[in-house]
C-alpha cells in the first residue's frame, strides 16, 4: 500500500474520480454514436432468440407512439455499453490502484482483459443459452384464447436486465481472485464458506432473473462453476502466507 508520506488527499481522490466517469461517459457516448447507426440490426440480433421460439405469424408490438423510437435509443445506448465495457472496466481498475503495491499494480493489464473477457462471455452465455429456454417457457403458457404481444420496451427491459446480470456474475472469479491477492480472503475461506455461497447464489438468481425455476438454475449453475474458478484463481494468484524459513530469512537479513 502507499506510505504514510504518500497518501493522497481526498480531493485528489475526488478528482482521480470525476476524471474517470468522464472517460467513461466519452466512451459510452462514442459507442451510442457507433451504435446508433445500426439501430434497427441490433434490436433485430437482440430480439432473434425470442423470434425463433415463437410461432408463425406473431411479432412484437409497440403501444405507444414514441415507444419504437425510445427502445432503439435504449438498444443503442446498451450496445454503447457493451462496446465500452473494456474502456469502463480499466478505468475502475485504473482508479484502484493507486493504493496496491507496484508488483499488484503491474496485474492490472491482465485484470482488465480478464474482466472484459468474462463480462462479454456472461452476456454471451445469457444470450445463446438462458435466453432460448426462458422464452420458450414463458410462450408455453400460450393457448388458442391466449396469444402473447410481447411489445418492444418490455422485451428490451427484460433482456437488458438478464444481459447485464449474467456479465457481471461473470465477474466473480476477477473479483474474488483480487481480493485473495489482497489477502481479504484465502483459498480456505472460501471453501469453507462454499454452502454460505451457494445459498446466494440461488437467492441472487431468483432476484436478479424471472420467477421460473429453469432460469434461476441457469444463472445460479454458471455462479458454482464461476466460485470453483475463483478458489483456484486465489489458489495461485492469492497472497502467500510466510513460511517459517521465509521469516527466518527476514530475521537474519534485519539482524545483520
Amino acid at each position: 500500500m502507499l506510505d504514510e508520506e504518500e497518501k493522497i488527499p481526498f480531493t485528489s481522490h475526488l478528482e482521480e474520480l470525476r476524471s474517470r466517469l468522464i472517460k467513461i461517459f466519452i466512451a459510452v457516448g462514442i459507442g451510442f454514436a457507433a451504435s446508433y447507426g445500426f439501430k434497427e440490426i441490433l434490436f433485430n440480433i437482440l430480439v432473434r432468440p425470442l423470434v425463433k421460439v415463437m410461432d408463425p405469424g406473431d411479432h412484437l408490438i409497440f403501444t405507444g407512439l414514441p415507444e419504437a423510437f425510445f427502445t432503439y435509443l435504449k438498444v443503442s445506448l446498451l450496445a454503447g455499453l457493451m462496446l465500452a465495457s473494456p474502456v469502463i472496466l480499466y478505468q475502475f481498475w485504473m482508479f484502484v490502484a493507486p493504493g496496491l503495491y507496484k508488483t499488484e499494480r503491474r496485474l492490472m493489464g491482465p485484470i482488465v482483459m480478464l474482466s472484459s473477457f468474462f463480462f462479454i462471455a456472461g452476456a454471451l452465455f445469457g444470450y445463446f443459452i438462458v435466453f432460448p429456454w426462458g422464452f420458450k417457457f414463458f410462450l408455453g403458457f400460450a393457448t388458442e384464447s391466449i396469444r402473447p404481444l410481447p411489445s418492444m420496451k418490455e422485451y428490451l427491459a427484460f433482456s437488458a436486465k438478464l444481459l447485464l446480470a449474467f456479465g457481471l456474475v461473470f465477474e466473480l472469479p476477477m473479483v474474488l481472485t483480487f481480493m485473495a491477492r489482497l489477502g481479504i480472503v484465502s483459498v480456505d475461506f472460501l471453501k469453507r464458506n462454499r454452502k454460505y455461497a451457494l445459498l446466494l447464489f440461488f437467492a441472487g438468481a431468483a432476484i436478479l432473473t424471472p420467477p421460473d425455476v429453469v432460469t434461476q438454475v441457469m444463472m445460479a449453475l454458471p455462479l458454482m462453476v464461476m466460485y470453483e474458478l475463483s478458489i483456484i484463481g486465489a489458489r495461485f494468484f492469492g497472497k502467500k502466507k510466510p513460511t517459517p524459513e521465509t521469516e527466518e530469512d527476514k530475521a537474519g537479513q534485519s539482524a545483520s
